[in-house]
């Protein structure tokens, strides 16, 4: 259980295995929040942290009485709370445009993770393809600037950093022509805050 000590500081409840977890954790080093991370495993949650959750779903957000779940939130709650470095457009069009690639990245990859992993039947192969000639088709778009549709590092950054780090766990190598996408994702690997935010089980996934 956590105890009302630990609950003075803000506390974020991060599977070290997850992929939505891991751009939680990528904002908080990103932004040098201090918060504590208590590594949890979905089905061995603490009695009170799951029963804040209705989801069950990592990560879990509880800041004193507030209690947020659901990656995207907390990351945008995050972002709008603790406000340097910004990791949105100021512009309110590419704020909408980042937005509706963040919505893209969760509907058109992320939904395919539980089929990618095994923890949903589905077809595999077909989910990999997917992944890969999506990434393909996009690599101009990695190439056309720094960071992904920025010049600046974002949310967006963020939220494709644990997806690209996974793939050679998933079994999903990108051809050559999309080398842009390797470029990139070199790149968000070197980054400081990236590397704090790998778990020692996502340090072994590559």
């Amino acid at each position: 259980m956590v105890n009302s000590n630990r609950r003075a500081m803000m506390t974020v409840y991060s599977d070290p295995a997850c992929p939505f977890c891991h751009r939680t954790r990528i904002v908080m080093y990103e932004k040098n929040i201090t918060a504590n991370i208590e590594d949890i495993i979905d089905g061995q949650w603490p009695e009170d942290v799951a029963a804040a959750n209705p989801y069950g779903a990592s990560p879990t957000l509880i800041d004193r009485d507030m209690v947020l779940f659901d990656s995207n939130i907390i990351i945008n709650y995050f972002d709008e709370r603790f406000l340097h470095p910004p990791l949105m457009p100021v512009d309110p069009a590419d704020r909408a445009k980042a937005r509706l690639m963040l919505h893209r990245i969760d509907k058109d990859w992320y939904a395919l993770w539980n089929v990618l992993t095994g923890v949903e039947k589905g077809n595999t192969s077909k989910a990999r393809k997917t992944v890969q000639e999506d990434l393909t088709v996009l690599a101009p778009l990695f190439a056309a600037s720094p960071y992904f549709m920025s010049n600046e590092f974002s949310l967006l950054d963020c939220s494709l950093a644990p997806l690209l780090w996974r793939l050679p766990m998933l079994n999903i190598k990108l051809p050559t022509k999309a080398k842009a996408v390797e470029d990139y994702a070199e790149r968000i690997f070197a980054r400081e805050s990236f590397q704090a935010s790998l778990s020692d089980i996502e340090r072994d996934m590559r």
